[in-house]
């Protein structure tokens, strides 16, 4: 007689169709499917984690799929996990804590009935859900393990930027945000760039603080996923870091210090704010294949000119530190290539984009032009 867990292994494997192996779940013991279908949901979440995937990526490329179940199962894989562990790494909570990831249901064996009530969908499509959900979490390769997984030892990270540097240039890119006027938004935005620069030249300078290049991923997701990828690179090469772009798995991967990591997040993230405002300000009353190729030749546009401002401005501030930052931030940039190729040995370097829109190329190049920075 064929076990459960081995009905779940058949069908993931292909040796059952999907409608049949649902089918048979769907008769054999309620109580015995749950606790299965969960517990392999609970060790494929696992077995990822330990592979380098973070709370907040896993949750993004399931998310991905369209399914709200799906993403729910793996916020509550989450959650059992940290409560099984005693060791966890400060970041970890903090992602697991942006999810929401919190133990609700009382015993692990009744967990997927619970759900079904709690969500209210039936239990033959949670179940459903579920299996879709391992076999997205089967296709998933191990990446580098930039945070400590649950149950290993923590690390110190590494030293970042000032809090109250931090608090200042977050302040100033929501005015950025908020604000209606390019002029105003434009001067924000240019002053949080210069505060950036000037801090993280001072850290480069500075003899006593001993740091190390570093990583961190950023999720980009879609529509326009590869121009979104652009314009993350454009900020990030203009802050001296590099990127490796991942579109099978909605992220890139941004390699340098943690200074310019933080900053390289946070600039974009306001910008990817303040270019969508724009596009749909300026975007034409069209058809769907003309404001499609509007909106990506914008986003291009937008990223390449963006590229040219922040760079102008991170110069312009090298060039006010002295001759003496010219060397030291060589060997820094020396330092990050040498990490970005250990753990991307073998790189593909994409191809350049094409512009089918004219009139999406010079709105995004204005839009690009008005924008905080300066």
């Amino acid at each position: 007689m064929t076990s459960v867990r081995e009905t779940v292994a058949a069908v993931l494997g292909g040796a059952i169709g999907w409608e049949d192996g649902l089918d048979a779940l769907t008769v054999a013991s309620a109580g015995e499917v749950d606790a299965v279908v969960w517990a392999s949901v609970r060790e494929a979440v696992g077995r990822l984690t330990d592979r380098g995937w973070q709370p907040v990526e896993l949750h993004r490329v399931v998310a991905r799929q369209g399914d709200p179940g799906q993403a729910r199962l793996v916020v509550d894989a989450i959650a059992a996990r940290l409560r099984d562990e005693r060791v966890v790494d400060p970041r970890w909570l903090d992602q697991a804590g942006e999810l929401g990831a919190e133990v609700w249901w009382s015993g692990e064996d009744d967990h997927l009935r619970a759900a079904a009530t709690r969500w209210r969908v039936d239990r033959v499509a949670l179940i459903d859900a579920a299996l879709a959900l391992l076999r997205t979490l089967r296709g998933l390769p191990a990446i580098e393990v930039l945070i400590p997984p649950p149950g290993t030892v923590a690390t110190t990270p590494a030293a970042g930027s000032d809090p109250r540097l931090l608090h200042r240039v977050r302040s100033l890119l929501a005015k950025a945000e908020a604000t209606a006027f390019p002029a105003e938004a434009e001067t924000y935005t240019a002053k949080a760039q210069e505060l950036i620069a000037r801090y993280s030249l001072d850290v480069a300078l500075d003899p006593a603080v001993e740091v190390v290049p570093f990583a961190r991923r950023i999720g980009v997701d879609h529509p326009y996923e590869s121009e979104k990828a652009s314009l993350l690179d454009a900020v990030a090469r203009a802050n001296r870091c590099h990127t490796v772009w991942s579109p099978e798995l909605g992220f890139s991967t941004v390699f340098g210090f943690e200074a310019d990591l933080t900053a390289t997040e946070l600039v974009y993230t306001s910008l990817l704010v303040q270019s969508h405002r724009a596009m749909n300000t300026a975007e034409p009353r069209a058809g769907k294949a003309r404001v499609k190729a509007f909106r990506r030749s914008f986003l291009i546009a937008y990223a390449v000119r963006i590229g040219e401002r922040l760079e102008t401005v991170t110069a312009s501030a090298a060039a006010e530190a002295g001759g003496n930052v010219l060397p030291v931030l060589a060997s820094r940039d020396v330092q990050v290539r040498e990490t970005m190729e250990r753990a991307f040995p073998r790189t593909v370097r994409s191809r350049g984009f094409r512009v089918n829109s004219g009139e999406g190329w010079e709105s995004g190049r204005e839009a690009a032009d008005r924008a905080s920075l300066g």
